[in-house]
């Protein structure tokens, strides 16, 4: 523990509130909350914990805090601080799974539709259903039901639905309000439960069809009972009332917490949610972070309803999310929150081998790595690599690796500017002055490693542009290559010298993963480079043909296959003209067989 964290930790008060915990660089790696900071903040730097906590308390260097005047002030400031830093210790839903609902429009001429984006004051909404295919399902059987109007805007005649019984026509005919206000209650009746009602009255109207001959009509009730039989009528009733509610239960071992919920909608059980994550707080408290992520983040739709388990303060949450919470205290309630923290319980145990043989890959490796770089432990690896054929379209690419994962939402790709030829050594200077400047100027994290895909020559071309241009000390390693192209040994320092790596050793497996990625990202880009170049160039010959028809041809057919398989009147569709077409057609079947006869 340093000096200044330790004079904070004398100051901390006796109130509620948040802390930011940042690292070395002054990123916010965690975000939580406290009924008294005091005590909270203080407990990371004294006793015990177990290694994920210590890896957490490890990377602090300062925190920061905020008082608030209550507990519910203090979780909504954090579930607001985690949205803002999205810290990489803190619990987040970044999986963004919604569920379907069917939607019941509010226009002049209601539409009934399916959706997994629910927006206020823009219809009715029923669900959310287990999957589209329930949602799907349902919709076909109410589009059988009640022929309200499938088209998105009005057509100027009537549809293929309107000759199938499906659809009003209101396109062609005058329909009043009352018979849709007729139709939107039965629908919403149906779907809040009522579906046995309807059946019941298909069913006595296909007596009376059948007492009057009219068999035909008899056979389209009877299959309409069918359908809600088949469709709505599938699952076992799990409760005897129908409020929507979802059902909260988790477990807790060796510092992880899984959370099941149980969605229950119309009395069924209809879809569950399973969340596994790394805890550094009481379970109490990171349970309550979770559930306020879990409405506010990932797109769940609030029921009418939530249980939850023993130990939570109900009243926070209910104050929270504003939805009525129950804590159930006997019979089929009470059980169906059992089955929920026994499933919680269950999956840990299923999935902790797992988790602990990533970590081994992972993180655990990454830390190993820096002991033997002796180094601080690389949680954010940049690895680059060039591409190029005999100086053609020569390209760069780098890659982010987060904690031993790759993080793809970081690539970056480089069109090398300044370059002619095939000269590796200025490439890579190039596109190392252009990413870390880019980085200084916008504040942007620095790596912990730098690794170059290559030989010493392009290591040392990478270290005098970070030192000596740009006045930066990360520490830059390379990866090189066994005469099978394997990954074969890092080295690092300066001089370089051969870090020892066991060959088997997952920080070794670590860094092959890093070499194959950066090179297959590289070596992606540049043939899709070379391709559209090969592609040009082709046409660059042909009188006739600029830079918009380029555009427009290889937007048209995409390859230079499908180019050759075009007939002559394909092109003339495009508008081009005769004599260009025909020149364009006799080059590209020209170059065909000269292809092939090379193959050969």
């Amino acid at each position: 523990m340093n000096t200044m964290i330790s004079n904070k930790l004398a100051l901390l008060p006796d109130q509620p509130g948040c802390y930011l915990m940042k690292d070395r660089q002054g990123t916010i790696i965690y975000v939580g909350k406290a009924k008294v900071l005091k005590n909270r903040v203080r407990s990371y730097f004294t006793g015990s914990h177990d290694a994920k906590t210590q890896r957490l308390v490890g990377e602090i260097e300062d925190f920061e805090y905020i008082m608030t005047s209550s507990d519910l002030e203090a979780l909504v400031l954090e579930m607001n601080l985690i949205k803002k830093y999205d810290p990489k210790y803190n619990v987040m839903l970044k999986d963004d799974k919604s569920y379907p609902f069917i939607k019941l429009t509010n226009e002049r001429h209601p539409r009934l539709i399916t959706t997994r984006k629910v927006q206020r004051g823009k219809g009715r909404y029923f669900g959310p259903y287990p999957n589209a295919g329930a949602a799907n399902e349902t919709k076909k059987l109410l589009d059988r039901l009640y022929p309200l109007r499938k088209c998105t805007t009005l057509p100027d005649r009537a549809c293929l639905y309107y000759h199938m019984g499906q659809c009003l026509a209101p396109c062609i005919k005058e329909v009043n309000n009352e018979t849709y206000r007729e139709m939107t209650d039965e629908i919403a009746r149906f779907l809040n439960g009522g579906y046995k009602e309807i059946k019941e009255q298909l069913s006595v109207k296909m007596q009376e069809a059948s007492e009057k001959m009219e068999f035909e009509r008899a056979m389209e009730f009877r299959d309409q009972i069918q359908h809600i039989e088949a469709t709505m009528e599938k699952q076992k009733m799990t409760m005897t009332d129908f409020t929507d509610r979802d059902v909260f239960g988790y477990g807790i071992d060796k510092g992880w917490m899984c959370v099941q919920v149980f969605f229950v909608r119309q009395g069924k059980l209809i879809e569950r949610d399973v969340s596994l994550f790394p805890i550094y707080n009481e379970p109490e408290d990171e349970f309550l972070t979770f559930i306020g992520q879990f409405y506010s983040k990932s797109n769940h739709f609030k029921p009418k309803e939530i249980f939850l388990p023993e130990g939570i303060d109900v009243e926070l949450v209910e104050k929270l999310l504003e939805v009525r919470t129950v804590q159930p205290k006997r019979g089929k309630k009470k059980e169906l929150v059992r089955l929920a923290e026994k499933n919680a319980k269950q999956a840990l145990n299923e999935k902790f081998a797992l988790i602990e043989r990533d970590e081994d890959r992972t993180i655990k490796a990454v830390e190993r790595l820096g002991e033997q770089m002796g180094i601080y432990t690389p949680f954010r690896i940049e690895a680059f690599d060039n591409s190029n054929i005999q100086g053609s379209d020569p390209v760069s690419a780098m890659i982010v690796f987060l904690d031993g994962k790759p993080a793809k939402k970081e690539y970056r790709k480089y069109k090398i500017k300044t370059v002619t030829g095939p000269d590796d050594y200025e490439s890579m200077r190039e596109v190392i002055r252009r990413r870390y400047a880019r980085v200084l100027k916008e504040g942007l994290p620095l790596p912990d490693l730098i690794v170059i895909d290559g030989g010493k020559g392009q290591i040392e071309a990478a270290r005098e542009v970070l030192e000596n241009e740009l006045g930066l000390d990360v520490p830059l390693g390379g990866l090189a290559k066994d005469d099978k192209h394997q990954t074969s040994e890092l080295l690092y320092g300066n001089p370089l010298q051969i870090i020892p790596l066991e060959k088997r050793s997952q920080e070794f497996y670590l860094l092959q993963r890093i070499q194959d990625e950066v090179h297959r990202f590289a070596i992606t880009f540049h043939r899709q480079l070379r391709g559209k170049s090969a592609f040009q160039s082709m046409l660059d010959d042909i009188d006739g043909i600029g830079p918009k028809r380029k555009k427009q041809l290889l937007k048209h057919f995409g390859s230079m296959k499908r180019m050759r398989e075009a007939t002559l009147e394909e092109f003339r569709e495009l508008g081009i003209p005769e004599r260009v077409a025909m020149q364009l057609h006799e080059k590209l079947h020209d170059n065909g067989e000269k292809d092939v006869d090379t193959q050969k």
